[in-house]
């Protein structure tokens, strides 16, 4: 039996819209993963402190408040100093296409819009995280 992917689903910034979190969270938990859901309002450091306390393979962001360009670096330099370089970090929601580059210059896997489907995301975390190829 394959193991678990485990993924982190966080709503970084003071947003207070998680609908589209919780519908992934949901999604992904019914494709066969456990899913941590953080809640609102989390600092960078809440969102790296609760990555390495659950040891996920895989951190979602969802940011709608257009913060994206402030938290993420953040995030990104917070996982790598707690030695998760190997954590595959994707990002959700209301991103202009201009930003989407820089997101993934980060390191970034992934920048997900409105009306992705979840099976899409779904496949991708299982392609980077068990190197399965979509079926």
């Amino acid at each position: 039996m394959d193991r678990k992917i485990r993924v982190l689903i966080a709503k970084p910034g003071l947003d207070g819209h998680d609908r589209g979190a919780k519908v992934v969270a949901r999604a992904l938990r019914d494709a066969g993963m456990e899913v941590i859901y953080t809640g609102l309002r989390q600092t960078p450091e809440m969102v790296a402190e609760a990555a390495l306390q659950e040891d996920v393979d895989a951190v979602g962001l969802s940011i709608l408040s257009g913060a994206h360009m402030a938290l993420v670096p953040r995030i990104m330099e917070l996982l790598r100093a707690n030695g998760q370089e190997n954590v595959h970090v994707f990002v959700g929601g209301i991103i202009p296409e201009e930003d989407v580059p820089a997101l993934l210059n980060l390191g970034v896997r992934a920048v997900y819009g409105p009306g992705t489907s979840t099976s899409k995301v779904a496949e991708e975390l299982e392609t980077w995280v068990l190197g399965k190829q979509p079926e």
